[in-house]
């Protein structure tokens, strides 16, 4: 069975690597501002969770078709993260001095990740079902000094993930607490992507096909 990924993310792919499995990598190019922005413009402003579900659903609905001339044929996935924290919602930095003050605004205290998952049912070349789902997970920081937040912004690694931080490379020691499946913080959750995996009649393990 195979997965493909509507993603360019390290992290997630990393991640499903981990587990077993081996992705296929489909990037999907969605405009997420300009979605989020024709949601809100139609509908309001939209809370965390709906709008890494919506990014999610679009990525993973972006890549359906072919591939190489060939009808993709598995499953689907496309996934999208967002950090919360005293009501704001904030992805990628991008810039230096954004994560600086997202930064400020967050050690010594908590928030959370919400990550988006939608899955694509595309068997035999065609979509035949969907499912998602939202996993959040509270994340602590420490309490960390300037010169830390300069050296951590300098090496580049908060500006292109949500939150401005990571969990499992050098923001890994600024991290004291993590109230969830840990991996949603990565960029996924496993536990969640396996339950919509046998939402949609698939058995995990028959995603496997790494050798270990």
């Amino acid at each position: 069975m195979r997965l493909y990924l509507a993603s360019t993310s390290p992290a997630r792919l990393a991640l499903l690597r981990a587990a077993g499995i081996e992705p296929v990598v489909v990037p999907s190019h969605v405009d997420e501002p300009a979605a989020v922005a024709a949601a809100e413009a139609e509908h309001g402003p939209l809370s965390a969770d709906a709008m890494v579900q919506l990014l999610a659903r679009l990525k993973a609905e972006a890549v359906r078709g072919t591939l190489d001339g060939e009808p993709l044929d598995g499953l689907i996935f496309g996934g999208d993260s967002a950090f919360a924290i005293d009501g704001a919602i904030h992805g990628k930095p991008h810039l230096p001095e954004v994560a600086w003050e997202r930064w400020l605004q967050q050690r010594g205290r908590t928030g959370v990740l919400h990550s988006g998952h939608w899955l694509i049912d595309h068997r035999d070349g065609r979509e035949n079902a969907a499912a998602g789902a939202v996993a959040t997970a509270a994340v602590t920081f420490a309490d960390i000094t300037d010169v830390e937040i300069d050296a951590y912004v300098a090496s580049g690694e908060p500006l292109e993930v949500a939150g401005a931080f990571t969990v499992d490379s050098l923001g890994g020691p600024f991290i004291t607490r993590v109230e969830g499946d840990p991996s949603t913080v990565v960029g996924l959750s496993l536990s969640t992507l396996r339950d919509l995996v046998r939402e949609l009649g698939v058995e995990w393990t028959s995603l496997w096909n790494r050798d270990r």
